[in-house]
């Protein structure tokens, strides 16, 4: 399944911030479609992801989508923050949108994601709405659009702005996915026998990861001489 996921606007942006300019939109935009990107593609088989946005430039609407579509996507999520009028407002909660048309698999998708969103967030319900954006008229494939709650808002600014909240909004957004496609979880690798630690070691291994000196994998390999001089630093040299 090939899903483009869209980090709403650009690094400059005109007025794409809070009123006190102590968030860009991007900011919470960029880091959170990086967070769904991971998990969807490290966590569930058969996921390949583009991107859409670039940190380095604010990224043409029309080049966005027209990349999506000539990817072929399955699938276009667009992930933005909330605003309402020029200064700080009582508006909030979060709402999903689809296009116009209300094209039946965007909905079912965008169901699930809304209703994923508001249970880990347990922010207001501003429900499923549909609109004539251009990335959700453009796309030639199903297509959400997710306003994860107001910059305009004292409250939500503060959570726009906190990893804890990005981190569950990004679950969220996988959890709508993952609902709505069936995707199944990537096996973990089972361990290999030079995995294992052996039994006499398993003290000491424990005392080096919990000192720091290494993280403890490939006990069975063979150390090199930059490992054996790192790991003497981190033992002795770095407490002088």
């Amino acid at each position: 399944m090939r899903i483009a996921i869209d980090a709403g606007h650009g690094p400059e942006t005109a007025g794409k911030r809070s009123p006190d300019g102590s968030l860009r939109e991007y900011h919470f935009n960029s880091v959170v479609a990086r967070y769904v990107a991971d998990r969807l593609f490290n966590g569930y088989e058969g996921i390949d992801i583009m991107l859409t946005h670039d940190d380095s430039r604010d990224v043409p609407l029309r080049e966005r989508t027209d990349r999506a579509n000539a990817w072929k996507a399955d699938l276009f999520v667009s992930i933005h923050a909330n605003a309402a009028g020029d200064g700080w407002s009582s508006a909030q909660g979060i709402e999903t949108y689809v296009y116009e048309t209300r094209p039946p698999a965007a909905v079912a998708l965008a169901n699930a994601v809304q209703r994923q969103l508001i249970r880990a967030t347990g922010r207001p319900d501003r429900g499923v709405k549909s609109a004539n954006f251009h990335v959700l008229r453009e796309t030639r494939m199903t297509a959400v659009l997710v306003e994860c709650g107001f910059m305009t808002n004292r409250d939500e600014c503060e959570l726009l702005k906190s990893d804890e909240y990005r981190r569950k909004c990004a679950e969220a957004i996988v959890a709508g996915i993952v609902e709505t496609y069936g995707l199944k979880s990537k096996q973990p690798a089972q361990p290999s026998a030079t995995d294992e630690v052996s039994a006499w070691a398993r003290e000491a291994r424990a005392w080096v990861v919990k000192q720091g000196i290494t993280d403890g994998s490939r006990p069975k390999d063979t150390v090199t001489r930059e490992e054996l001089w790192t790991m003497l630093y981190r033992a002795f040299g770095a407490q002088k």
